[in-house]
């Protein structure tokens, strides 16, 4: 049973506790109890309707109870207010009750919509919020911090629905240090700890916590923070609330949010020299290029086989390559360079419209450097090494990528920083940024938004790294961006973490891209992966994906999206779902009616229906089935107008 359902039950069973006891008290008429069951039958019969209310209102149970205490409570008053001297003999349980509503009331709210534009602001406030049921500070939470970095428990026992995607928000402020991590982690009965997300708070001003999870499990679960602040450090905590979505519910959000930010209204405006050209005159519209990318890593392998190359070119518009462009593949022996297979690939590429992101120019991991660099014990010799490199391949490759991971994982590990300074990742972007400065610079990192357990990457952490490299002197016009890798496990995707994870990465409003997501094959991969390109492609600061995958004989064994024979696995069967479904299918539109201008010296305009189109580059014919010369081509970009509807202006020499 939900917990609506227990309020109601409970409500039901005071009621007729309270018949009961006032027929035995015999103090206690027919006015009394008559308005007391009237009492508990609202609780309960509004509890049974709001429940309904709060699965597209997004009401939490607290501000379902809020909004019945609203109805209920003025019961309770006038019966106190009529019969005072009887209240003193009224049976304890439903008294009890009375003020398990009021606390409910005061304790009630709403959670931040995580599907909302807002959720993407990072502002530190210095007053949250107001909301109906906190005004003025009221429920505001002094916590300490024990000396394992712990805060205790500020929600207890709340029962979880397996299958069910919960979100938690909180305003929390730090009272003695200036800025300092303070997250939000989930303990199951168990004992098991869920990580569900944190914040950069700050002293003197409220930042939203914001997290969530997605339960493999019904039961209890206990809510509490943490912090890396020093032990005995105070924190302030208001509004702490918790949002339940079924997987219902969270699609139908996530196709809604589609619509908002994928999408655009337009109409056509025409204007032709004569009516006759006009009347029956009709607007084919084709995408050529849709603005959101979902791409496909290659590897050399694809320069070995023909049917590799035609079952790439006929999918995918973007791409990275695997290894072809990293160091160790390019100068394998010092100062002998070799970019023959990464020519080879680009060229195939650019005859077929690919896109390509650059991947990577260079790796902070000592582990993946040329052999002959990891000897290297000179940093001055290291740093000459490392501009020749970045001059050779950025060089070579400007103005034919879309973006370039720089500094590969430089938050996971830091070879380079050890080497060359605290500085060098700073400065390598530095550098970037002036031998290519048309072109985002990506931060690529794993376990960002896949993985809970990594704190070293947390999206925080990731965010303050990029942070602290566009802050870095004569860093601030760099066009930088966040790469995200997305190798997720074999298991039910934490989709609440997720969403918190790229509502965090989106906070700097640098794009964010999916790089190279892939999971691990299990009987459930292609629901998982559904899944996972769904939240990222509903999210607003996701850009592109790009999947680490491919045909059998590409070598991709987690993501096999064909066998050896080329035919569709399942997995593929998805891919070109939603390479489809992402994908503006042809249209045509009549010219719905005309007006006389005289402002366009005696021209006819027209106007086509108002038409919801994704997002990308078109090319709009406009022919007259009468008329077999009419036939004019142009070409209309379709981008996102704040919400209103764009126009486009078509001028017809008929």
């Amino acid at each position: 049973m939900s917990s609506t359902g227990v309020f109601a039950a409970i409500s039901y069973m005071a009621s007729a506790g309270a018949i009961i006891a006032g027929i035995r008290d015999l103090s206690f008429d027919s006015y009394g109890y008559g308005l007391v069951f009237t009492a508990n039958i609202c609780t309960a019969t509004y509890l049974a309707l709001i429940s309904r209310i709060g699965k597209s209102s997004g009401l939490n149970i607290f501000g379902l109870m809020w909004c019945n205490g609203i109805i209920c409570i003025p019961f309770l008053l006038l019966w106190t207010s009529v019969k005072e001297e009887k209240m003193k003999k009224f049976n304890y349980g439903f008294f009890h009750l009375v003020f398990f509503l009021i606390s409910l009331l005061l304790g009630s709210g709403i959670c931040m919509d995580p599907f909302s534009y807002e959720s993407l602001k990072s502002e530190c406030l210095m007053e949250p919020p107001q909301t109906t049921a906190n005004t003025g500070g009221e429920g505001v939470k002094e916590l300490k911090i024990n000396e394992n970095g712990g805060i205790r428990n500020v929600v207890e026992g709340v029962d979880l629905q397996e299958g069910n995607i919960y979100i938690t928000s909180a305003w929390v402020k730090l009272r003695n240090e200036s800025q300092r991590k303070v997250g939000i982690t989930f303990r199951e009965k168990n004992g098991r700890n869920v990580f569900g997300g944190e914040v950069m708070a700050k002293k003197g001003c409220w930042s939203l916590l914001k997290g969530g999870i997605t339960v493999e499990f019904s039961g209890p679960i206990d809510i509490f923070f943490e912090s890396d602040g020093l032990a005995g450090s105070k924190i302030s905590v208001q509004n702490v609330r918790m949002q339940r979505f079924n997987k219902t519910q969270w699609r139908l959000q996530q196709d809604q949010v589609i619509e908002k930010i994928r999408k655009n209204k337009v109409r056509f405006q025409m204007s032709f020299k004569n009516k006759s050209a006009l009347e029956g005159s009709v607007i084919s519209i084709e995408q050529i290029k849709p603005s959101f990318l979902l791409g496909c890593a290659m590897n050399y392998r694809i320069l070995e086989s023909d049917s590799y190359r035609e079952w790439f070119v006929s999918r995918f518009r973007l791409t990275s390559f695997t290894n072809e462009m990293k160091w160790y593949a390019n100068e394998a022996v010092r100062g002998q360079e070799n970019y023959k297979i990464a020519d080879s690939m680009m060229q195939l590429a650019e005859e077929n419209a690919i896109l390509v992101k650059g991947h990577t120019v260079l790796w902070d991991d000592k582990y993946w450097q040329p052999n002959w660099v990891k000897t290297i014990t000179d940093p001055e010799d290291l740093k000459n090494v490392t501009l020749n490199r970045m001059n050779s391949v950025m060089k070579r490759y400007k103005g034919r990528l879309i973006g370039w991971d720089v500094m590969n994982e430089n938050v996971h590990f830091n070879y380079f920083e050890n080497m060359l300074g605290g500085n060098a990742s700073a400065i390598v972007y530095s550098l970037a940024s002036k031998l290519d400065p048309d072109i985002p610079l990506f931060l690529n990192e794993f376990n960002t938004v896949e993985y809970d357990k990594d704190r070293v990457v947390s999206p925080v952490n990731v965010v303050k790294k990029m942070q602290e490299i566009v802050s870095f002197p004569g860093n601030n016009n760099i066009k930088g961006g966040i790469g995200a890798q997305g190798h997720f496990a074999p298991v039910q995707p934490n989709l609440a973490y997720m969403r918190y994870a790229l509502d965090t990465l989106g906070s700097l409003s640098f794009p964010v891209w999916l790089t190279e997501v892939d999971m691990f094959k299990c009987p459930d991969q292609v629901k998982y992966m559904e899944d996972i390109l769904r939240e990222a492609y509903s999210h607003p600061a996701v850009k592109a994906i790009i999947l680490y995958g491919g045909p059998e004989v590409s070598g991709f064994d987690k993501l096999t999206l064909a066998d050896k024979d080329f035919k569709n696995t399942q997995a593929g069967d998805l891919i070109d779902k939603l390479l489809q479904e992402w994908k503006q299918e042809p249209v045509e539109i009549p010219i719905q009616h005309h007006e006389h201008n005289d402002e366009e010296g005696g021209r006819i305009i027209g106007f086509s229906p108002e038409i919801s189109l994704l997002h990308g580059h078109y090319r709009v014919t406009v022919t007259n089935p009468s008329m077999k010369n009419l036939s004019t081509r142009f070409s209309v970009e379709v981008t996102k107008e704040s919400g209103h509807l764009q126009e486009v202006q078509l001028v017809i020499d008929a």
